[in-house]
């Protein structure tokens, strides 16, 4: 079963995306969060300083990342 976190890693990999890139999605959609909050959910489930990627952290990155590849919806127009 794959977990919020290896989806997350499989997007950054997919996507080849860094750290700054997931952070940019975020704040696309005001959800802040620092390098060292994100770096831990990419560590190894056994590592002392690794975080359990929560649906919120996923959801909203999903959600960034739409917007940064479509733009907001308010901005959509179906004619172009």
């Amino acid at each position: 079963m794959l977990t919020n976190n290896d989806i997350l890693k499989k997007l950054r990999v997919a996507l080849s995306f860094k750290d700054t890139d997931i952070i940019e999605c975020l704040e696309l959609v005001d959800f802040k969060i620092n390098k060292t909050e994100l770096s831990a959910f990419f560590r190894s489930i056994d590592h002392p300083n690794y975080k359990e990627c929560g649906d919120q952290v996923l959801r909203n990155f999903l959600n960034g990342l739409i917007i940064k590849n479509r733009g907001r919806r308010d901005d959509f127009n179906p004619n172009d």
